[in-house]
This record gives C-alpha cells, structure tokens and sequence, in this order.
C-alpha cells in the first residue's frame, strides 16, 4: 500500500465531489445498527450454513444479488466486519447515512480513478481485518432468481490484489414465508481453490460462476443483468 488510510480517505472525498463517504471500514455505526438491525429478524427468518468455513480474520465473501438487503442479511446472520462496496449514489440519496456510517466502500460506476481509488480501499478494510464482500452481477437479478453474467472490473482485481486471502461464494435465497415471517436463506462455500498467479480473468471469473451455481442451484442467464433490465 503506497497510501496511509487516512491519505486515502481524503483523496475518496476529493473523488466523491462532497458526497459524504465517511470511513470505509472503520464506520463507527456499524456495531450500533448491527444491534439495531438484529429487530428485522422479527419479520425475516434467517438461517445461514456452512458459516464455519470462514475462519477468523479477512476473508472475501463473493455472492448472487436478488435483494438490497442481501448484504445486510448476511452481516446480521454472524458478528462478522463486513464492508462491501456501494453504488456512490447510494450514499446521496435518502438513508445515505447508513453507508458512510457503516463504512462501505462508495464505487463510482465507469469512473476509473474512483475505481482504483475504491479498490485500494478495500485492500485496507481486509488489512483491518474485515469481510469483504462482493456483488459481480453490479445489480440485483431482475427476476430475483436466477444468476447472471458475471462483471469482471472489480472481482478481478480484488482477487489479483489478495492471493493469500480466503475466497467463499455466498449464495443467498428468499424462498417464501414460514410462520409469518419471510424466510432468508444463505450458503456460504469452504474456501475456493483459485490458481491467481497463472488463472486468466476468464477462467477465475468461471470458476467463481461454477462455484455459485453448485451452492446455490439457480439458474443462469449469460447476459449482464443491467443489460436485462434495460430492455424491460
């Protein structure tokens, strides 16, 4: 790392163009709301396996993406430090404050320095000893179901970046009410076994695909799902 964490920040002000974006990783409201949030599971049933794959320390978590609250399902499911990254527009709207305050990573889409900046950020929150959790998809499935193509711009990198970092994919389903209460359903896998230093993007993005499909067993849609929902 060429940065200090908190020359980083600065510089992700500086990028965000008066956005607040708080402390990536450090957001001093994360134990706070992860307490408050604990109050969904009087609507939410959730129930998560395989979680004793994911020893203590950093880890990255690499998921399918139906619902907004995907993340926060799977952060309240154990007391794990999760920080994952958020659309920067995200941290504009309305409950913007949840993010910055949590410290999740704003990304920039199509802009290449808040990119590397966002990037680099991240390698400081699995340094803190963080989760990091990933959505390749860039935005929820449009049938809610099925997993689509995957992007490589930020999976690729972050993988490059942190070979000696455990890699699970995390399969989150809803699948109906059970007692009142909407049923969330999450996997996570043991650790993947990624060949970084010879694997092309190519082939490490396929194994990430294979692995989420075998967990999960949803369907595939070869096509980007932003594609998907433009044309709906």
């Amino acid at each position: 790392m060429t940065q200090s964490y908190v020359e980083l920040c600065a510089e992700g002000r500086t990028l965000a163009g008066g956005v607040r974006i708080g402390h990536p990783g450090r957001g001093w409201g994360y134990w706070p709301l992860f307490t408050i949030c604990q109050l969904l599971r009087l609507r939410w049933s959730i129930r998560i396996s395989g979680a004793e794959h994911v020893q203590r320390g950093p880890a990255i978590l690499i998921g399918n993406h139906l619902s907004l609250l995907d993340p926060v399902f799977v952060g309240l499911s154990r007391t794990w430090r999760l920080t994952f990254f958020t659309k920067i527009e995200a941290f504009e709207r309305r409950g913007g404050w949840f993010f910055w305050s949590t410290g999740q990573i704003p990304l920039r889409r199509g802009d290449e320095l808040a990119t590397r900046w966002a990037l680099a950020m991240s390698a400081w929150a699995l340094k803190f000893g963080n989760i990091l959790a990933i959505y390749p998809e860039g935005t929820r499935s449009p049938d809610r179901v099925s997993l689509h193509r995957l992007h490589r711009r930020v999976l690729i990198p972050v993988l490059q970046a942190n070979p000696d970092v455990p890699v699970h994919v995390v399969a989150i389903a809803y699948p109906g009410t059970q007692r009142g209460r909407r049923r969330v359903d999450i996997r996570v896998s043991p650790p993947l076994t990624l060949d970084i230093s010879s694997d092309d993007p190519q082939q490490l993005t396929d194994t990430v695909t294979k692995a989420l499909l075998a967990l999960g067993g949803m369907p595939y849609v070869h096509e980007f799902a932003r594609e998907m929902k433009a044309r709906t």
